[in-house]
């Protein structure tokens, strides 16, 4: 064989083990990649998740930080749950901010190398940390309906620089990450679903099974007293409340179990079981006379005022008289407390609806509001147009809803405190308690006559749990030094849309009257 045919064929022999060692190299590589994916995406727990992440990011990239910044669409920032030796949600900026918000707008990795001398580079978050980054490895998470949640970027690659293999290594993790993210968010939406489905049993179950227990023991008392006095006649109709009682306890065990088993989303049709909850008690009160119908009614009354209208005619009402009267009304009723109520009133504004159903959603919205508000805190009460509809909005400075409870709000006799924590007061003190009715009545009203209502709620941060307590008064707070401060720690806003277009009929009389009219339309034809 000649020479120059043998250095050929050892040139093509160290040609393939060269290949065959980037093989191995690129399957080594995938199969670290999938062994990552494996831990990440069998941890559910959105506490454990993010460590987890960073852990593996930097032994996969070798090293020394990484982070996951994610997209809130409300703020349009980018903020990170957890990043090396930081506390979750600490860092936020704007989504087009930095080489995070670079990459998050355009969607494609980026690798700088030098990062003090690459305009995009925020160095506001080293100054913050006190971590000194050299280079930055970025890569969107970009989930299976093709959007970007957000960014996963690793910093100070251990030896060398950022290159191209760097990036396709990130790019195959990242999509595990993703995965890993979005069955953690669901993972904790059907957390919150069941502890709210929980709450909501215990609630209904205290509200329903106390009445009854009463009932029962006081018809025990008399059925007693009836006895030892030997009065006759009543027999019968004892032994009918009772039998009644009795199906009232079984109508309300079943109602728990149902519950406990039904769906999140079958619990929402509150107005179906407020009318058959009326129906049957209108019922039983035609059997009754003397005491036992006085409490029918009572509860009778109860339930019309979440449900019923009492007239159903509309009329054109002045939005700032009117609301005028209402912020008039809770200042008198909440008595000693000292809370501040700040008007504000586009001049001019007018809806054509029924008047009581506005004052009861108004008012009721407004004296939640109090409720929630400490002593030195304030109200903001807002009135205007908004294209063809009339907005009137209620902002609160109170601690505000927890994430998990914002779900719950028009579900159902919702409470803002843990079921431990839980005490009705007097209506308009701090944290009065009661069964919620204010809120499921304004949805129940928004749904039968077409308006919306709408909320949102920021929890004060320094009291972040809803089994923690604001004590009550701002001057009396330690997290906060006067009013201003408290104004931006937390508080809800309620928001009602009315649509201008809703002029003559609403959405309630139009389904009221549907089917005669449709009745006359086929007559005439």
């Amino acid at each position: 064989m000649k020479i120059s045919d043998r250095r050929t064929r050892e040139k093509r022999t160290v040609g393939r083990r060269a290949e065959d060692f980037l093989l191995r190299d690129r399957i080594d590589h995938q199969r670290r990649i999938l062994h990552v994916g494996q831990i990440i995406t069998s941890e559910m727990n959105f506490d454990l998740l993010f460590p987890l992440i960073m852990e593996q990011s930097n032994n996969i990239m070798d090293t020394q930080r990484s982070s996951v910044f994610l997209h809130d669409a409300k703020s349009h920032e980018l903020w990170s749950l957890v990043a090396t030796d930081l506390r979750r949600n600490e860092i936020r900026m704007r989504a087009t901010y930095g080489i995070g918000g670079w990459v998050f707008r355009h969607r494609i990795p980026a690798i700088v190398n030098d990062c003090y001398r690459d305009p995009r580079f925020n160095p506001e978050v080293d100054q913050k940390t006190g971590f000194h980054t050299k280079n930055i490895l970025c890569v969107p998470l970009i989930n299976r309906e093709k959007a970007c949640i957000g960014v996963l970027q690793v910093l100070n690659k251990k030896k060398g620089d950022f290159n191209d293999e760097d990036v396709e290594l990130l790019t195959s993790m990242s999509h595990y990450v993703t995965i890993a993210l979005e069955n953690s968010w669901l993972y904790e939406e059907l957390k919150s679903m069941n502890k709210g489905k929980e709450r909501v049993i215990d609630h209904l179950s205290h509200e329903l099974t106390t009445p009854l227990s009463l009932i029962s023991a006081t018809v025990e008392r008399i059925s007693k007293k009836v006895d030892d006095a030997r009065i006759g006649g009543l027999e019968t109709n004892l032994a009918l409340v009772q039998r009644n009682i009795q199906r009232l306890s079984r109508v309300q065990q079943e109602i728990t179990d149902i519950l406990k088993k039904a769906s999140f989303e079958e619990k929402s049709h509150l107005t179906r079981l407020i009318e058959d909850a009326l129906s049957l008690v209108e019922y039983e009160m035609e059997t009754y006379e003397g005491h036992k119908r006085e409490v029918l009614e009572r509860v009778c009354r109860h339930l019309e005022a979440i449900y019923q209208i009492d007239d159903d005619r509309e009329e054109r009402i002045a939005v700032p008289a009117f609301l005028n009267v209402i912020c008039r009304d809770a200042v008198k009723a909440m008595g000693q407390r000292e809370i501040e109520i700040v008007k504000q009133f586009e001049r001019g504004t007018a809806v054509f609806m029924n008047r009581s159903v506005l004052e009861k959603v108004c008012s009721g919205i407004l004296k939640n509001a109090v409720e929630n508000t400490p002593d030195e805190g304030q109200i903001e009460v807002f009135a205007g147009r908004s294209g063809k509809s009339v907005v009137i909005r209620f902002r609160d400075c109170g601690v505000g809803i927890t994430p998990e409870n914002q779900n719950l709000v028009f579900t159902g006799f919702f409470h803002t405190q843990d079921t431990n924590y839980y005490a009705s007061k007097e209506p308009y003190q701090f944290n009065a308690g009661g069964t919620g009715a204010d809120l499921l009545r304004a949805k129940v009203f928004s749904e039968r006559c077409g308006f919306g209502i709408e909320f949102e709620s920021t929890r004060c941060r320094h009291i972040p749990e809803d089994t923690q307590v604001c004590p009550g008064s701002i001057s009396t707070c330690r997290f906060v030094k006067g009013k201003a401060e408290c104004l931006s720690t937390g508080g809800t806003v309620f928001s009602l849309t009315i649509p201008l277009a809703a002029t003559g009929t609403t959405y309630f009389n139009r389904a009221r009257h549907g089917q005669s009219n449709e009745a006359k339309r086929r007559s005439t034809h």
